[in-house]
């Protein structure tokens, strides 16, 4: 009898153990192999985890009896508060009932005789128990009888306990499952070959496949030479039983890269031997983008800044120079011709046409918001920037202008101009580290519809083409050339052709690229050509009325005092105020000038709010304005009307009254001084 016990106990170790991932099915094997074995009926009573009874797996060798008795017997919800139970979870031994103490488990309807509840112990925690029950009259349980259920009982321990585990495993693999699935890192493990046998859904979105596809993938396929053999580096660390961190690049399914940083650690099979890395990988390109963007916008607005700074310069340096000239101009006009004082006068002269031209590109080129657009003949424009750009592309670069007379001219703000082609000339230079040659042509088209790209114009077409020997781009680089802040370039701001092609957008024109790899690039630009009027479109006509009295507004005294004397000797009576507030008292006080010169910028008020102050006075009164900015500098704080014109810094004398001629009519005799 003692081996077929065995053997039943043996079989029913067997069942509870494949029948534990499953706690309802570990309670019923266990309740039916105790009602087998001893013979009855036997149930399972266990605590759920909030403490309360779980309902009760109840067998009886009569299937007619199961069910009664279950109800009878089941305690489901109920704290392990009642006798039984505390004498069970303290003693942890058997309690055997007959009689009127076995009848009362179940109430005078179940007909139980006697009865065995056996503790169920888990994890050395009182779990519920086993009971047994038989009904015919005297009934009794023998002692093998209930060591029998003890072992029964403590199987039961042991697979509850195993079957608990299991939930505990499987709850906490869930766990972590939906962690891997929800957090934002990519999450992707690879065996000692690279190649993925787990991906979460992040890693998908970084590598642009879906995460099933990815399973039996090698890693190396999103890398490229030399990230492969960083991953193989890697690996070989991970074997040594170390982690690694590190930055890289992938490159996605649809071809694009992106910027990530990978965490390895090292991945132990049940051998604890090596199995492969598993991998945290973080999109890092945003972030990298965002550092360049702030670094370029930051690169903006020290190039704004330096624009500010270069116009407030160029503007002071211009009424240095007008100082010079003038001062230079009556030297001249006293001098002998051919003596050295006169040659020495003219030199002065044309070094200060030099600065002018100078310092007026400097003013165009950093201030050029002014919208004052004018007709430019190109081979102006190109003769005027050919110092810009030789300064620009430096000694070991040629620079070849070829261009004709008859090229059309265009309508545009020369400043904006200007800088478009000194940034293309700018870009041709770093192409060409070692030296090269730039060509700069300027041809008419007559360009039909449907011959350039879609929404470029048509008709009578200005041909500008930069050309360049450098280092040139491939396709991928060249489609995106014209894209703000894109350089290949780390201490580039990539400003320099997206702002070109803004500034030709803006002028109505079109831009083209042509470029292959080490065979240079080929800038096109087309810009509508001006319509031609005959005659000077800022024609004045002839003013017959002779002025006399001069009012010179300058808040600079030593450029105040040159215009005195630079246009005294042709007979004006003058009156000069460094303040523009003195300026308006004499007028108010019934002065009565013919011509009001002033400033343009000056401290407690401009000369356009002067003169519309004095014209209250004196609605017909005309006004030269002197200005160390350009036209297009000063932007909309000028507004020229009929009556009043701006002569620009440095000037000399023959400009000055070449001007008050053009404005108001011939100068008073000298006689009259």
């Amino acid at each position: 009898m003692a081996y077929p016990l065995r053997y039943a106990l043996a079989d029913l170790a067997l069942a509870l153990s494949r029948a534990a991932s499953d706690p309802v099915e570990v309670r019923t094997t266990a309740a039916g192999a105790a009602a087998d074995m001893i013979g009855d009926g036997a149930g399972v009573q266990l605590l759920r985890d909030d403490g309360r009874y779980e309902e009760i797996s109840y067998r009886h060798l009569d299937d007619e009896q199961s069910e009664p008795l279950a109800r009878a017997l089941d305690r489901a919800g109920q704290a392990p508060e009642d006798e039984y139970s505390t004498a069970l979870a303290a003693s942890r031994r058997p309690i055997v009932l007959a009689g009127d103490s076995a009848a009362g488990l179940g109430g005078p309807e179940s007909s139980i005789t006697a009865a065995v509840l056996c503790p169920v112990i888990v994890d050395n925690t009182y779990a519920g128990y086993l009971i047994l029950t038989r009904h015919a009259p005297d009934a009794f349980y023998s002692t093998p009888e209930v060591e029998l259920a003890r072992d029964i009982a403590g199987e039961l321990s042991l697979a509850v306990s195993s079957a608990r585990a299991q939930e505990r495993l499987r709850a906490s693999e869930e766990r972590y499952r939906r962690v891997l699935e929800t957090i934002p890192e990519g999450v992707l493990q690879l065996d000692p070959n690279g190649v993925a046998n787990y991906a979460n859904e992040a890693i998908g979105v970084v590598l642009g496949m879906p995460r099933a596809e990815l399973m039996g993938v090698s890693l190396r396929g999103f890398l490229d030479n030399v990230g492969q053999k960083e991953l193989d580096r890697r690996i070989n660390e991970c074997k040594t039983g170390r982690s690694t961190v590190g930055a890289t690049r992938l490159m996605r399914a649809d071809g694009s890269r992106r910027s990530v940083r990978i965490s390895m650690m090292p991945v132990q099979n049940e051998h604890h031997e090596f199995g492969g890395v598993l991998c945290m990988v973080t999109d890092t390109t945003d972030h990298i983008d965002a550092r360049g963007l702030k670094r370029q916008l930051d690169h903006l607005r020290r190039l704004d800044s330096l624009g500010h700074l270069i116009g407030g310069l160029s503007h002071d340096f211009n009424n240095l120079m007008t100082v010079v000239a003038g001062s230079a101009d009556m030297i001249l006009g006293h001098s002998e011709e051919g003596s050295p004082s006169y040659q020495l006068a003219k030199d002065i002269m044309d070094a200060v046409g030099t600065g002018r031209t100078l310092t007026h590109q400097l003013l165009a080129f950093g201030r050029s918001e002014g919208n004052r657009p004018e007709v430019i003949p190109i081979p102006d424009l190109l003769t005027d920037v050919q110092a810009l750009f030789s300064r620009t592309l430096g000694e070991r670069i040629g620079l070849d202008l070829a261009f004709g007379p008859d090229v059309w001219p265009v309508k545009a703000e020369r400043g904006p101009l200007e800088q478009a082609l000194v940034n293309l000339a700018a870009n041709a230079r770093d192409a060409m580290l070692h030296g090269g040659m730039v060509r700069v042509t300027a041809t008419n088209e007559v360009v039909e519809p449907g011959q350039l790209a879609e929404g470029a114009p048509t008709g009578k077409l200005v041909h500008l083409v930069v050309t360049d020997t450098g280092s040139g781009m491939d396709d991928e680089v060249r489609k995106r050339a014209l894209e703000p802040f894109f350089t290949t370039r780390a201490t580039a701001a990539g400003l320099g052709l997206a702002t070109t092609a803004g500034i030709v957008h803006n002028l109505g024109g079109h831009i083209e690229l042509e470029s292959q790899p080490r065979l240079g690039t080929t800038v096109h630009i087309y810009l509508p050509a001006a319509e031609q009027k005959a005659g000077t479109s800022g024609e004045r006509q002839q003013k017959n009325a002779v002025i006399g009295r001069v009012l010179i507004v300058e808040d600079q005294p030593d450029v105040a005092q040159l215009v005195r004397r630079l246009i005294e000797p042709a007979g004006y009576e003058i009156a000069v105020a460094t303040d523009a507030l003195m300026a308006v008292t004499q007028v108010a006080s019934g002065a009565r000038p013919d011509l009001l010169i002033t400033d343009v910028v000056m401290p407690t008020m401009t000369g356009p709010e002067l003169a519309g102050a004095l014209r209250t006075h004196q609605p017909d009164l005309p006004v030269l304005y002197m200005s160390g900015y350009t036209a297009a500098s000063l932007g909309p704080q000028l507004h020229l009307d009929d009556n009043s014109m701006l002569l620009e810094k440095p000037f000399t004398r023959s400009t000055l009254l070449g001007a008050i001629r053009s404005l108001c009519g011939p100068q008073p005799p000298v006689s009259g001084k």
